[in-house]
């Protein structure tokens, strides 16, 4: 089968495609053939020699599949071959084939396109599990997301607004906090131009958020304290800016914050089984309905991964960057 392999470390340029045997499914998989899978932050971070796939997953990039089952395992129930099926996996989205469990493939809805269903699952997961089965956001309370037009932010948003919230966003362009307001958000500020703290201590009357969900790490940790209310939460869920700071513990034991940090990727087969169905549950009802909706941005075929890569590298894009693998 056809996949993107990587000759290296580095820029994107050691990316290419290359003809590698096809996986084999164990009982409880299927052996999917891909149609579409979507760009993550995570691969960037893998392509350069960081987070590295878990044990026993593939070694090829790409963390969501859509496509058709070719065949399945012994022990799978309630799927079979050529049903359309979309989910997660812990690695091997960039290829012609990949495996998942059968407890984590979803049906495609009927009237999507496999676009569509691969623009879903890394991005509804993060934002569901962190901000509400983590973050417990409730009807009424206000949420600050950070890069707004992500894949991640702009299903945080959605179902944010759904669930009745109040929410703020950054991003770098006012083009990207025009979308993110077409999508549920109050306002939004320009982190390059704008203090997002004086910003959001502005906007609230003083009073700050309830919940953070931020990427950036570092540089922001203590900012992002300084703007949730009492019992407020800071949901950390990417280290963009980096990994290392100092803050003052003061600030979280008088206003009693949470920080919680979070990562999917390396989560047990049993809890991401349970990540699955919690967003079954919730949230692909309001999806099959159109009240949510998958963003994609763009569509690269997957021969064009370098230039996938380099676009999101570049911040240009708003919501999901799809690779369309056939």
């Amino acid at each position: 089968m056809r996949a993107i392999i990587q000759i290296g470390d580095g820029g994107p340029t050691v990316l290419q495609v290359s003809e590698v045997p096809a996986p084999i499914p164990t009982a409880t998989q299927l052996l999917v053939d891909v149609h579409a899978t979507a760009l993550n932050r995570a691969d960037l971070i893998q392509r350069r020699g960081g987070y590295p796939p878990p044990p026993g997953e593939s070694e090829i990039l790409g963390l969501e599949i859509a496509g058709t089952v070719a065949a399945v395992g012994r022990a799978v129930e309630g799927v079979s071959k050529g049903d359309r099926v979309f989910g997660l996996v812990g690695g091997g989205g960039y290829a012609e084939q990949a495996v998942i469990d059968y407890r984590m493939a979803m049906p495609i809805p009927d009237g999507w396109s496999f676009e569509e269903a691969a623009a879903v699952p890394e991005v509804f997961f993060t934002a569901n599990e962190n901000i509400f089965t983590l973050g417990e956001l409730e009807e009424g309370e206000t949420i600050l997301i950070h890069a707004g037009g992500s894949g991640v932010g702009s299903a945080g948003i959605q179902i944010s607004h759904h669930a009745g919230a109040n929410i703020f966003v950054t991003a770098g362009a006012s083009e990207k906090i025009r979308k993110c307001k077409t999508l549920g958000a109050i306002d939004g500020i320009n982190y390059k131009t704008t203090d997002f703290v004086a910003e959001i201590k502005h906007l609230t009357d003083g009073a700050g958020v309830d919940v953070v969900l931020d990427f950036i790490g570092a540089p922001y940790l203590e900012r992002n304290l300084s703007i949730l209310k009492t019992k407020g939460r800071l949901l950390q869920v990417g280290l963009i800016g980096g990994a290392t700071t100092e803050i003052d513990l003061g600030t979280l034991m008088r206003n009693r914050l949470k920080i919680i940090g979070s990562v999917m990727r390396p989560q047990s087969i049993d809890e991401k089984i349970a990540i699955t169905q919690r967003f079954i549950n919730r949230w692909l009802p309001e999806l099959e309905r159109g009240v949510l909706q998958p963003v994609i941005d763009s569509v690269f075929p997957l021969a064009e991964v370098r230039q996938a890569h380099t676009y999101m590298e570049e911040n240009h894009n708003f919501g999901k960057i799809i690779l369309k693998v056939k």
